[in-house]
């Protein structure tokens, strides 16, 4: 079997089975993305090793492959972000939502940093783990909200700003962690850094307006899907210039640019057109990418296993505390704090993106980031039934 035929086989197994383990996940009562990973666990070497199997003679490529789309995936994945991301809405939540935020930035980040380096790992790698854990999952949060019918509640609309706030932050935060330690613990002044950082984001900002026209003309000529291969352009672009003149990842940039278009008069139209591209095709083969590339049965076959007992609880508690404080420092009663905390637990897939990042640069390695892949899962699976339970239960 050649290498392109092979490719074909593995994409028809990642898209098919992605999209029933979703579907299975949902009728459980659990978000798609949690089907998605659990395939991916199934087929990497966690369990049936799929492409160590002896059919596949050009393993080694075809997994390339499926990791470069993967990583196209998540480009795309966070322009679709950038273009959900509601600006307005966020600054109406107010204080309640960026106080959340704020909490739940400080306490899982510190920590994580702390047990990291209590287990003697590097400081670039606890930092880096400490970054991870500050993610917080909007569209788990959000779908939950919508099947308990709280989304327009108060304690709703701030985990939503908290945890859009959460984002912003943490991708930032990526950025500078990447930009100084992705080498190898290379020496870059922080000055440095954030000046490259201010300069990408002014340029970026300064030629949004010019950038909203260019693609709004180019929309409207007459040929196949314009202002998609437009909006694509702009978030390769964009992350292209965020790595070369930013020194930050290329997800800061495509994010970047769909906050930029989804300022525009296009915006749900390009919004919608770029959901059916990255659902249908990338998105499944981004989770299920981070399952092959994840070994959880060998990364807690050593001394790790208790490290990663430790993360998971970190990771929970870490929200419910720092965001609930936040918001009862914002007048919210204990109970509505809790369900403030909770509604922050799930990493999903913005956890997923930060690790795969880590691991890329080789912030991270192989063992530490199955770690973090089922510290994601466990907090996605919990979030939705510790939810309910505060709001539901809490009013027996």
């Amino acid at each position: 079997m050649s290498a392109f035929l092979e490719l074909l086989l593995v994409l028809v197994i990642i898209v098919v089975g992605a999209k029933l383990s979703g579907y299975l996940s949902s009728k459980l009562g659990q978000p798609m993305v949690v089907g998605e990973i659990a395939f991916g666990l199934l087929l990497g070497p966690s369990l049936l090793n799929l492409l160590g199997q002896p059919i596949f003679h050009h393993a080694e490529t075809t997994g390339e492959v499926i990791h470069l789309l993967a990583e196209l995936g998540v480009l795309l994945l966070m322009f679709l972000a950038g273009l959900e991301t509601d600006l307005v809405a966020m600054r109406k939540v107010g204080v309640p939502a960026l106080n959340s935020a704020i909490g739940g930035v400080v306490v899982p980040f510190l920590g994580g940093w702390a047990l990291s380096s209590a287990a003697g790992l590097s400081l670039g790698t606890s930092i880096f783990i400490g970054t991870i854990l500050t993610a917080t999952s909007v569209s788990i949060s959000a779908q939950t909200l919508i099947e308990l019918g709280k989304l327009k509640t108060k304690e709703g609309m701030t985990i939503l700003g908290a945890a859009v706030i959460d984002d912003v932050i943490g991708i930032l935060m990526l950025s500078v962690v990447v930009a100084i330690f992705a080498t190898g613990g290379t020496s870059t002044p922080i000055w440095l850094v954030a000046l490259k950082m201010l300069a990408f984001f002014a340029i970026g900002i300064v030629l949004a307006p010019f950038v909203r026209r260019l693609t709004s003309s180019f929309g409207r000529l007459p040929i196949s899907e314009p202002l998609l291969a437009a909006g694509i352009v702009v978030a390769a672009l964009y992350g292209f210039g965020a790595e070369i003149l930013g020194g930050v990842a290329a997800i800061t940039g495509s994010y970047l640019a769909g906050v930029i278009l989804g300022a525009s008069a296009e915006k749900h139209e390009l919004e919608e057109k770029t959901k059916v591209l990255v659902y249908s095709l990338f998105v499944p083969i981004f989770f299920v990418d981070i399952g092959l590339r994840a070994n959880v049965l060998q990364a807690f076959a050593g001394q790790l296993w208790l490290f990663g007992i430790g993360i998971v609880i970190v990771a929970l508690l870490g929200k419910v505390i720092g965001s609930g404080i936040g918001a009862y420092l914002s007048k919210f009663n204990p109970r509505e704090s809790l369900r403030v905390g909770v509604g922050m637990i799930s990493r999903g897939e913005v956890g997923l993106i930060v690790a795969g990042i880590g691991l890329q640069r080789q912030v991270i390695n192989q063992d530490e980031f199955s770690i973090i892949v089922l510290m994601v899962v466990v907090s996605t699976l919990v979030t939705p039934i510790l939810l309910r339970w505060t709001f539901v239960e809490g009013k027996r």
